[in-house]
């Protein structure tokens, strides 16, 4: 073994690690990379050939294998719970809402969740606001002609 294939190594190891580490499936493809630029070494390859063989490759993986492994992979996707269904619906105001009382309640579909204004100004009860997110148990709501 030469100098070049023990760095090439010591960089496909160090990759793999970080890779266990943060299982983002980023730091693989170079690792991949290295892998192959370490082969070149090892095969007598110039340092400018293997450098390049290791771009290549680490592009090529990044490029063509990780949006294929994501999606065999299945990846963090976002479930919709029935509460996230609410954002972006109207909802009446049942009790007054005020952020510096404390109060406020809004029913949505026959829930009632408590409810805060996403400004300063009161809103009276009988109103109609759009939820606009979730904060913990509370929804926060614009009048819906401020939200529209």
């Amino acid at each position: 073994m030469n100098l070049f294939s023990i760095i090439w190594l010591g960089l496909v190891i160090l990759l793999g690690f970080l890779e266990a580490l943060t299982v983002t499936l980023t730091s693989i493809w170079f690792a991949v990379g290295a892998l192959a630029a370490m082969a070149v070494a090892l095969f007598g390859g110039a340092l400018w050939v293997q450098i390049l063989v290791f771009a290549v490759v680490s592009l090529i993986c990044v490029l063509a294998l990780r949006p294929l492994a994501k999606t065999r992979l299945g990846g963090a996707k976002k479930v919709a719970t029935n509460a996230d269904r609410i954002i972006g619906q109207k909802a009446m105001v049942t009790e007054p809402i005020d952020n510096v009382a404390g109060t406020g309640a809004v029913s949505i579909g026959g829930t009632v969740w408590t409810a805060r204004s996403d400004s300063a100004k009161p809103i009276a009860a009988g109103s109609v606001v759009r939820i606009l997110r979730i904060e913990g148990v509370k929804v926060l709501v614009a009048p819906v002609s401020a939200a529209s």
